[in-house]
């Protein structure tokens, strides 16, 4: 096994043939230490509850990898004692395991006591991580990833193998919605907006965001009134927005999505353009796991092009 280099790598289903592991290795040139294949007792988990910990070898790969993939999510630390980046990232992932309780199991392999293994995994370098669902390797990563990213990875991995993810209470995100809801949208503002410096990607937090735009873009507004000036003025653009916005918060977004859709086949140039944006602002608003959210940017796409 050469240096190891610190990349990411794309996973290929289907790159990864795992056949040969299936049946039984050719006899060790000594017996196996009991050690290989028990749980790692330093960790919770590991004794009553769930496995949190294992170290597999390849006598063992079938029945502590594949088969008990196929009813928990297992992950593959392929690492050696040799590899530095191998000491950064492995406590990391042993401790999310016991966070886990059982969720998923953490299997860590020894490139150098189990080449055979590594070679079926084309592990080219080392950290070098699998996760296996269903029997079938579904995704990877090498290199040593911050432990935020890593979180996130093993979410989707469990999402993946149809383990139930409860996310864990924000006291952060909480303070903002109360502020919202109390109507103090700069404070709710301030604090969506310390979430996102911290955690660009937090879906949540942008659509609290987005919500506080909303809010203030309706406030002192006339429903009804607005709703009718859209409908005498199809090709009022601010009138228009200012419907749709109305529709969102009555719980009526399908209809601000067409709304909007028809109105950016009928627009042109820059006018064109803030519709398209002001309606990707309301996808925000509900989430991307929305199916109105998916069809309507089907409808969106279809009219840009």
């Amino acid at each position: 096994m050469s240096d190891p280099r610190i990349t990411s790598s794309i996973f290929t289903r289907g790159a990864v043939d795992l056949s040969a592991l299936r049946t039984p290795a050719p006899a060790p040139a000594r017996p196996a230490t009991p050690a290989q294949s028990a749980p790692s007792a330093d960790f919770p988990g590991a004794a009553g509850g769930g496995v949190a910990v294992i170290d597999v070898s390849e006598a063992t790969f079938q029945s502590e990898v594949l088969e008990r993939s196929l009813s928990t999510p297992v992950i593959v630390d392929f690492w050696a004692e040799w590899c530095e980046p191998c000491k950064q990232l492995s406590p990391v992932l042993e401790r999310l395991a016991a966070e886990g309780g059982g969720a998923w199991v953490l299997a860590k392999v020894d490139v150098d006591a189990n080449p055979r293994i590594a070679q079926m995994f084309r592990v080219q370098g080392i950290p070098m991580v699998y996760a296996v669902v269903g029997g079938q390797p579904i995704d990877a990563f090498s290199g040593v990833v911050p432990e935020a990213q890593l979180r996130q990875w093993i979410q989707a991995v469990l999402k993946a193998g149809g383990v139930s993810v409860e996310e864990p209470e924000d006291p952060r995100l909480d303070e903002a919605d109360d502020a919202l809801m109390s109507g103090d949208l700069d404070a709710a503002e301030r604090a969506y907006r310390k979430i996102l410096a911290e955690s660009p990607a937090d879906a949540a937090a942008e659509a609290g965001l987005a919500q506080v735009g909303l809010a203030r873009r309706v406030a002192g507004a006339d429903p009804g009134a607005a709703i009718a000036a859209a409908q005498a003025n199809p090709d009022d653009v601010e009138a228009q927005l200012l419907a749709a916005d109305i529709e969102v918060l009555s719980g009526q977004a399908e209809a601000a999505y067409a709304r909007l859709v028809g109105l950016v086949r009928r627009t042109a140039g820059d006018e064109r353009e803030r519709v398209r944006q002001h309606l990707v602002g309301l996808f925000t608003v509900a989430g991307p796991e929305d199916p109105a959210v998916a069809s309507a940017r089907r409808a969106l796409a279809s009219a840009l092009f």
